[in-house]
C-alpha cells in the first residue's frame, strides 16, 4: 500500500500540519509568530528554494554533458558560480600563442602551398595527431590551410560571377533562331504581317474603360510568357489591353509571334521605337545620356578582364561591377519608361511590366487601389520575411559617401521595386519627375559613375522620391533571378513573380526548380518552338 505525506494548513495561514506517511495519528506542529515570520516569507523562501535546486542541477547537468571534466556537485557548484560572484572569469585553457598566431596579419606571415599544405579538416587532423606539434606551429598550419582555403574560395566565386555574366550577357542560340525564323515568316507569310491591332479594335488603345499594361522588350520568347501569363489569368480579358514596345530589328519577328499566336479577346498593340515621332536623338534628353553612359563605363571600368583581375576587392563588388556592364544598362529598353506620359497622352492610368515577370493572378484590381494622388505604385523592399532580396534600402543602390547623395537624401528610407508598377500618368503630368531623372543621370556622368553603378532603378528611386505609394507584396515577389531560397509555394501564391537578376528562366542557369514556374507559358510543341530546339530543361 502507497503511503503519502499530508500537509494541512490552517485557514488562518498561522499552522503549518505535519502528518507522517504511515497514517499514525502522531504529528509534528509548526506554530509560526504571526510577529516573527509571515506566511508571506514562507511562501517566498519556498520559492527560492526550489529555484536553487534547479540552478544547481542546470550547472551539475553540463559538466555531465562536457563528459570529460568531474567534479562532485558541489565543486562544480563553487568553481561555476565562484568566479561569476566574485565578478573574475575562468581562465582560458587555449594558449595565448595560438591568439597572436591567428591576429598576425596574413601578408605578415608566409602563406605558400606545398605538398605538405593539408587539403581539408580530416588531413590537417590526421597531420596533428601524428606530429603532435607545439601551439604555435599548430596554428601556423591552421592559419596557412583556412587562408589558402579562403583564396581558393574567394577565385572561384569570381569565375562563377564571371560565367554568369558571361551568359546572361549574350543572346542564347535558341532565342536568335527564334528571331531569324520569325523574321523570314513576316517577309513570306502575310498572315504574320497582320495589323496589330485591328483597325476596329484600334478605338480601345485610347479608351480608359480598358485595363492599359505596357511591356517594353526586344525577347520575344520573354513577351509571349508575360503576354500569355496576363491574359489566362485575367477575369475580364476582353478588357485587356496590351501595348508592347520594341526596337526596329525586333519588330518585324515580334509583329509576326503576336499575329500568328493570337490572344483573342485581349488586344494587343506591337509598335516599335520608330513609330514614336517624338522619341529622336536631339529631343530625348536619354538618348545622350546613355551614350555618353556607355563610352563613361569602358573607360572606367576598363572589362570584365580588369574587374577579374582586382585581388583586393570582395566577390560581391566584384559581381556588382561585372553586372555593370550588362548591356541592358545601356539599352533605351529599360529607360522608356521615363517616356510613358508622352508615349501614350490619351491614357489616365497603365501598369508597367518587365518582361522577366510571371503574372498568376487576375491584375484589374490594380485600377481600384486608391494611390492618394502619388504616381508610382509600388512594393517596397525593405520590408518582409526574405532578409536577402526585401532588405533594400537607399543606401543599398546610392552611394552615401558622396556629398550631392548625402546632402539630399536618406540612407535608410525603404526602397521599392521596378517591374511591376502601377502609374497615375495624370497625377505624372503634374510633376518633375522626368525632368528629375534626366538631371541625376547627368550628375552620375559629371561625377564618374560614382552616384551609382547600374541600372535604372537608382534614377528611379530619386526622381519619383515623393511620389511613391506602397502597395501589397502580393503583388510582386522579388529575387528568383538571383536566389533559389524561394519556395515554390510561396511564389505559387503570389500575383507577380519576377526573375529580376542573372538567373533568366529562359537561360541554362536559371534556377531548376524556379523554372519551371515561368515554363508552363511556353507552348513546346509550337513549330517555332520545337524548330529552335527551346526546351522545357
Amino acid at each position: 500500500m502507497k503511503h503519502t505525506m499530508q500537509l494541512l494548513i490552517s485557514p488562518s495561514l498561522r499552522h503549518v500540519t505535519v502528518l507522517p506517511a504511515k497514517g499514525f495519528k502522531e504529528f509534528v506542529k509548526v506554530k509560526v509568530g504571526s510577529r516573527r515570520i509571515s506566511y508571506l516569507m514562507v511562501f517566498y523562501s519556498l520559492l527560492l528554494f526550489t529555484f536553487l535546486l534547479r540552478f544547481v542541477f542546470v550547472l551539475t547537468a553540463e559538466d555531465t554533458i562536457d563528459g570529460e571534466r568531474k567534479c562532485s556537485t558541489l565543486g562544480c557548484l563553487g568553481r561555476k558560480i565562484g568566479p561569476r560572484i566574485l565578478g573574475s572569469q575562468l581562465e582560458s585553457t587555449v594558449p595565448e600563442v595560438i591568439y597572436q598566431v591567428l591576429e598576425e596579419p596574413t601578408d605578415q606571415i608566409e602563406i605558400e602551398e606545398g605538398p605538405e599544405t593539408p587539403q581539408s579538416l580530416e588531413e590537417f587532423m590526421e597531420e596533428m595527431k601524428d606530429t603532435r606539434p607545439d601551439a604555435e606551429t599548430f596554428a601556423v598550419k591552421l592559419k596557412t590551410m583556412v587562408t589558402l582555403l579562403e583564396q581558393r574560395t574567394r577565385t572561384a566565386k569570381i569565375q562563377e560571377y564571371l560565367y554568369r555574366h558571361v551568359a546572361s550577357s549574350g543572346i542564347p542560340k535558341q532565342l536568335h533562331c527564334l528571331d531569324l525564323k520569325l523574321a523570314h515568316e513576316h517577309s513570306i507569310n502575310a498572315n504574320a504581317r497582320l495589323q496589330l491591332p485591328s483597325p476596329e479594335l484600334v478605338p480601345a488603345l485610347v479608351d480608359n474603360s480598358y485595363f492599359h499594361f505596357v511591356l517594353a522588350s526586344d525577347n520575344i520568347l520573354a513577351a509571349s510568357v508575360v503576354a500569355s501569363s496576363l491574359v489566362q489569368n485575367s477575369f475580364r480579358p476582353e478588357k485587356v489591353v496590351l501595348h508592347i514596345i520594341t526596337d526596329s530589328k525586333t519588330f518585324s519577328p515580334m509583329q509576326a509571334w503576336f499575329s500568328l499566336h493570337s490572344l483573342t479577346p485581349a488586344i494587343i498593340e506591337v509598335k516599335a521605337l520608330h513609330h514614336f515621332d517624338w522619341l529622336t536623338k536631339g529631343k530625348v534628353p536619354v538618348l545622350e545620356a546613355m551614350e555618353k553612359d556607355q563610352k563613361a563605363r569602358s573607360q572606367f571600368r576598363g572589362g570584365s578582364s580588369a574587374i577579374v583581375a582586382n585581388t583586393t576587392e570582395k566577390p560581391h563588388i566584384i559581381a556588382a561591377k561585372l553586372q555593370a556592364l550588362s548591356p541592358k544598362y545601356n539599352s533605351l529598353m529599360n529607360h522608356i519608361r521615363i517616356y510613358l506620359p508622352e508615349l501614350f497622352p490619351s491614357l489616365d492610368k497603365v501598369v508597367f511590366l518587365d518582361d522577366d515577370i510571371v503574372i498568376q493572378t487576375d491584375l484589374s484590381s490594380l485600377w481600384d487601389i486608391d494611390m492618394n494622388g502619388k504616381v508610382n505604385g509600388a512594393v517596397e523592399t525593405c520590408r518582409g520575411e526574405d532578409k536577402f532580396v526585401m532588405a533594400k534600402r537607399f543606401k543599398s543602390y546610392l552611394n552615401f559617401s558622396h556629398p550631392l547623395i548625402s546632402n539630399n537624401f536618406d540612407p535608410n528610407e525603404c526602397a521599392w521595386a521596378y517591374g511591376m508598377n502601377i502609374f497615375d500618368l495624370e497625377a505624372w503630368r503634374e510633376t518633375n519627375i522626368s525632368e528629375a531623372y534626366h538631371y541625376w543621370l547627368e550628375q552620375n556622368l559629371k561625377s564618374d559613375l560614382s552616384l551609382w553603378q547600374l541600372g535604372t532603378l537608382p534614377p528611379g528611386l530619386i526622381a519619383f522620391h515623393g511620389h511613391v505609394h506602397a502597395i501589397d507584396p502580393f503583388w510582386h515577389m522579388l529575387g528568383l533571378g538571383y536566389q533559389d531560397n524561394t519556395s515554390i509555394p510561396d511564389a505559387k501564391s503570389a500575383g507577380v513573380i519576377h526573375f529580376n537578376g542573372r538567373a533568366k528562366p529562359w537561360l541554362d542557369i536559371a534556377f531548376p526548380q524556379l523554372r519551371s514556374l515561368w515554363t508552363k507559358y511556353v507552348n513546346f510543341s509550337d513549330k517555332f518552338i520545337r524548330t529552335c530546339h527551346i526546351r522545357a530543361t
